[in-house]
């Protein structure tokens, strides 16, 4: 009989212990409650637990506090965002921008806030919040107009509930355990979602981690999707013929009233 996954990191950890004693920085062992997340007809979101251990096997940091930081990361996409101006009394396109890897979806949760852990800089160059997220725009265009849609796209996103920061979304127990609870809303988007954590301390990050979470879609939806994906011009041979078949039913059936 195989033994619960939960009961494998507790042993790996064990196992792993006389290796890590080797070691002088920090190592992070991660774990999520489900690395594989089900999106079936009716999904209302999903719940997600981060949690693990902070281990020093010098020692020598066991006085200090560590700081936690959870970054959850959807896939990335293209994405063109468009600005509208109203011109003689009419809404119309005024602008656009290319971004090459927006993420999908991104969520930041820290045993305090993040400005209060680590410097600008740091944020920055570790993505620990939402205005530091690497959009990659493409094209020319001006630095402040760059902003402008950058800050456009994250409220977009963050009002329809798939970018957040949570600066008390990470409790920590005798200093080396942590938890974080991250929410999927339901307008997720499925694919390969990657959380990696960080312990910091004196402004530094120590150590980091990563683990993976599958988002997929099951059920008749998940197959529409497969087929898809392996028989697309099949797939688009099919959709053009059943809107050409439903056109002309309609046709016949208003031609008979």
């Amino acid at each position: 009989m195989r033994a619960p996954k939960r009961i494998w990191a507790p042993l790996a950890l064990l196992i792993a212990a006389p290796v890590l004693m080797g070691q002088r920085e920090p190592v992070l062992v991660p774990e999520v409650s489900q690395s594989r997340v089900e999106v079936r007809q009716g999904f209302t979101g999903a719940n997600l637990l981060l949690y693990g251990a902070v281990i020093d096997p010098a020692g020598a940091r066991s006085s200090t506090q560590y700081d936690i930081v959870v970054v959850l990361k959807g896939p990335t996409e293209p994405i063109r965002l468009r600005e509208k101006e109203r011109i003689a009394g009419i809404w119309m396109n005024a602008g656009s921008s290319d971004f090459r890897s927006a993420p999908s979806f991104f969520a930041v949760a820290s045993s305090r806030p993040v400005g209060e852990i680590v410097d600008p800089l740091t944020a920055a160059i570790y993505e620990l919040g939402t205005q530091f997220i690497q959009l990659s725009p493409s094209g020319q265009i001006e630095p402040e107009e760059q902003a402008r849609f950058a800050s456009g796209l994250v409220d977009m996103r963050q009002r329809a509930g798939l970018y957040k920061e949570d600066a008390d979304g990470v409790r920590i127990s005798e200093g080396v355990l942590y938890q974080a609870r991250i929410a999927l809303p339901s307008n997720v988007t499925t694919g390969e979602y990657t959380a990696e954590t960080f312990a910091i301390a004196d402004g530094r990050v120590l150590a980091s981690a990563t683990a993976d979470i599958e988002v997929v879609k099951v059920g008749l939806e998940g197959r529409v999707v497969q087929a898809a994906e392996r028989w697309s011009l099949f797939y688009g041979l099919l959709a053009i013929a059943l809107s050409l078949g439903m056109g002309w039913l309609a046709g016949r059936l208003f031609a008979r009233l």
